[in-house]
């Protein structure tokens, strides 16, 4: 039998992905291991091996089209395999009887395509002809049409949101399932018909019960003259990160703490430190081993910080609270079309000088979008700094799984009264976005005067 090809899940957040390039042709030879394809994911490129030896067949995956996880992109033919018509009748013989709906066991994937977990076809012509499974609505969708079983999860999800009816939705997955690309077809075209309207529990105004429903697209264009503005589709970056944020401000109970930091003693140090750092031979030349930026410290600060307030380095779960050993900083870094925050692993035992030559590697990389998936995803916090733009404060949304992110602003020359006399001081704000639920304001507090203390008292960073 030949084997299959499909688009591997490379990211956790991944529910399509798009190949961007074939690295080979339509029966062209290949050996496993070699270079198949490069996935195009909303953060990252990524290389994808072929995961047999012999002649690529069937290439159904096209470029620059999204493709849902686990969803087969070409066959890979053993030498000699038969192909076509008579490869096509010997997989109908072989393929095996199909169990009774109730006994089939599947797993639903976060693309969500439904994945039998045994008696699996690996290939199109070997399909038996099945009429569409029923799938029960899930809880929260009483009052849709049962077409809606037709549909994945994510399907069902985003034509809840958009208020779509999923029965006049042509699907176009297996089995005629509706998936993402239809329901965004639907919103696209403004064709769908609105779902009817869930009753309100009884007792409950109806006012109450009803959702909250962001502007339609037709909505807002109304409200500008034809002509006065372009239209620029989203990319799965600006999905993903808008996603995200709604997620995260839907479904975290935020609380934010503002402090101001005295930055003179950390600066001088940082001149010093800067200044006595050995020459390496690069291919331009002789140059500094390391260059520390203030971003650096403040990572190294907040890693500390953590250590020194351990409930605050905390992830919150429904049954239970993640408390981590290590603390994992995210630095989120601006890119082309959106941002992603990059991780610096156990950044509390790291020295300040592989902090900083770790961070320029991984801002380099993602500006390139060329990250692995582990080197941005997880974490325990996250540092956003908005002061190279001159930004004096601000307050960030959390990333989840965090609990707090730290968002830094500016340092700017204040005028400060110490001991009845005015002083000019080099000051920086600094604002802490907690999840309530994992971090409650008194130990918020804790961990920021603690990263205040070790900004202020930098030779800390050091031991």
């Amino acid at each position: 039998m030949p084997t299959e090809v499909i688009l591997p899940k490379v990211d956790m957040d991944m529910a399509t992905g798009q190949i961007s390039r074939w690295f080979a042709e339509e029966g062209a030879h290949v050996k496993k291991g070699d270079v198949l394809f490069e996935i195009e994911t909303d953060k990252a490129a990524m290389e994808i091996d072929a995961p047999a030896s012999g002649v690529l067949r069937d290439v159904t995956g096209k470029e620059g089209v999204d493709i849902a996880v686990g969803a087969a992109v070409a066959w890979i033919y053993a030498d000699g395999e038969a192909y076509g018509a008579d490869a096509a009748a010997a997989k109908q013989d072989k393929a095996p009887i199909s169990p009774p709906v109730g006994e089939m066991s599947t797993k639903s994937t976060e693309g969500g395509a439904v994945a039998p977990t045994s008696h699996s076809v690996t290939h199109p012509s070997a399909l038996p002809s099945l009429p569409p499974l029923g799938i029960s609505p899930t809880r929260g969708e009483i009052g849709q049409s049962p077409s809606a079983g037709r549909a994945t999860p994510l399907a069902r999800r985003l034509a809840r949101e958009a208020g779509l009816n999923l029965s006049t939705v042509s699907g176009t997955g297996p089995h005629g399932r509706v998936v993402k690309a239809d329901v965004d077809a639907a919103i696209a075209g403004g064709g769908a018909q609105a779902a009817p309207a869930a009753k309100a529990p009884a007792g409950v105004p109806a006012a109450a019960a009803a959702p909250v429903k962001a502007m339609s697209d037709d909505q807002v264009l109304k409200l500008f003259e034809q002509g006065s503005y372009d239209l620029v589709p989203h990319d799965n970056m600006r999905k993903t990160i808008a996603r995200r944020l709604v997620e995260a401000k839907t479904t975290i109970p935020h609380f934010y703490l503002t402090l101001d930091c005295e930055l003179d003693a950390l600066l001088a140090l940082r001149t010093q430190i800067n200044a006595a750092a050995p020459v390496k031979k690069t291919d331009k030349g002789d140059a500094p081993a390391y260059k520390l930026s203030v971003n650096d410290m403040v990572i190294k600060a907040m890693a500390m910080a953590l250590k020194a307030v351990p409930d605050a380095n905390a992830s919150w779960t429904e049954s239970a609270m993640v408390k981590h050993r290590h603390a994992d900083v995210g630095v989120a870094v601006s890119i082309p079309g959106g941002l992603i925050t990059p991780i610096i692993r156990k950044a509390d035992e790291k020295t300040l000088s592989t902090i900083s030559n770790e961070m320029k590697d991984l801002a380099s990389r993602a500006r390139s979008r060329k990250l692995k998936p582990e080197e941005y995803q997880g974490g325990t916090t996250a540092v956003s700094n908005l002061g190279m733009f001159g930004i004096k404060d601000f307050a960030a949304v959390i990333n989840p799984p965090h609990a707090t992110i730290l968002a830094v602003g500016a340092g700017e020359e204040r005028a400060v009264v110490k001991n009845g006399e005015i002083r000019i001081v080099t000051v920086m704000s600094v604002t802490l976005s907690t999840d309530h639920r994992a971090v409650d304001g008194a130990l918020g507090a804790e961990l920021l005067v603690a990263f205040k203390n070790l900004l202020e008292n930098p030779m800390g960073l050091l031991v």
